[in-house]
């Protein structure tokens, strides 16, 4: 069931390292833009080679980052995922499953587009956060 995340999200957005630095005005435009959406456990919200045209952040619950069989990482609250896609216009890179029930922030494409343009904290949090990414992820494959 999807809806208009409700305005008491707007503070729980202000505890996600991503938005930390947003003003309230910036808080408010971006749970504006989203739609929350439930999940239950063992759905797959995003699968490794179709396109991908939403952006993820967890809201509640946790999800299992997976690449084939191997779990690759853990996403919990106050985390994001699906971001990757959308900044080079490719395909999913992992299937990412609900390990639990979920609630999740989602944002379009034009939606996330947007989120970029608004906030300018955001993209430089969001490289830095990918960069962690990609650096756990060469140690994870050449180890």
């Amino acid at each position: 069931m999807r809806d208009r995340i409700p305005k008491q999200h707007v503070d729980m957005l202000k505890e996600v390292p991503i938005f930390s630095l947003c003003s309230q005005k910036e808080l408010r435009a971006i749970a504006q833009l989203g739609m929350t959406v439930d999940a239950e456990a063992g759905t797959v919200i995003t699968t490794r080679g179709r396109p991908g045209n939403e952006f993820f952040l967890i809201l509640e619950g946790v999800a299992s980052c997976r690449v084939g069989q191997r779990e690759v990482r853990r996403f919990g609250p106050g985390e994001f995922f699906g971001e990757l896609a959308l900044l080079y216009g490719g395909v999913r890179t992992a299937d990412v499953v609900a390990m639990s029930q979920m609630r999740l922030l989602v944002l379009n494409s034009r939606e996330f587009r947007s989120m970029l343009l608004t906030t300018q904290m955001i993209d430089i949090k969001m490289l830095a956060n990918l960069a962690q990414r990609l650096s756990e992820a060469d140690d994870a494959y050449t180890a």
